[in-house]
């Protein structure tokens, strides 16, 4: 099997928070009753570990989640100068938020993302947020799964095996 050496595990980690940090949208996913995996874009805050978002309440995926809180996150690399290709995916246990020490610190967070659609100003993005219906969703990563595009196509043409040893090829075949 693959060797994972601190050295790789770093830059794995670093590419995890990078992504994370400098992208502002994600695809959210849920189970519905049937099984089926839902999706929408949304955006996020990542903070303390986990990856926030909101919905309201009357919203399927709320009552999805409260049936069965598992979900996972889709964060790309594309439009920040990472450059497409890059993805990571949190699959966890979301965790629902209706009360106010959560809504205080969110909503000014999310204001400052979201801004200047649907509002104008930040102010003017946390008195849309602010709404009684409003539910914050907080996934906490179970699983963390990261997908680089540039190293995998590298190894394709290079003919080895990514995150093997070194001295790990892939032959061809001659018939």
């Amino acid at each position: 099997p693959p060797r994972s050496t601190p050295k790789t595990h770093r830059r794995q980690r670093q590419m995890c928070i990078r992504d994370r940090d400098k992208q502002i949208e994600c695809t959210f996913i849920w189970t519905n009753k049937e099984g089926h995996g839902l999706g929408v874009i949304m955006n996020y805050i990542a903070r303390d570990g986990s990856i926030w978002l909101t919905a309201t309440r009357q919203r399927a995926r709320i009552k999805a989640l409260r049936r069965d809180p598992r979900a996972s996150v889709v964060i790309s690399s594309m439009g920040t100068d990472m450059g497409p290709g890059k993805q990571i995916t949190y699959k966890g246990r979301v965790n629902l938020h209706e009360d106010q020490g959560t809504k205080d610190w969110f909503y000014p967070a999310m204001a400052e993302i979201i801004s200047p659609y649907p509002a104008p100003t930040v102010e003017a993005a946390v008195e849309y947020l602010d709404t009684p219906l409003r539910v914050i969703i907080e996934l906490v990563p179970e699983k963390v799964i990261r997908f680089d595009g540039d190293s995998i196509a590298k190894a394709s043409h290079e003919g080895t095996v990514p995150g093997a040893p070194a001295n790990t090829t892939v032959t061809r075949e001659t018939q």
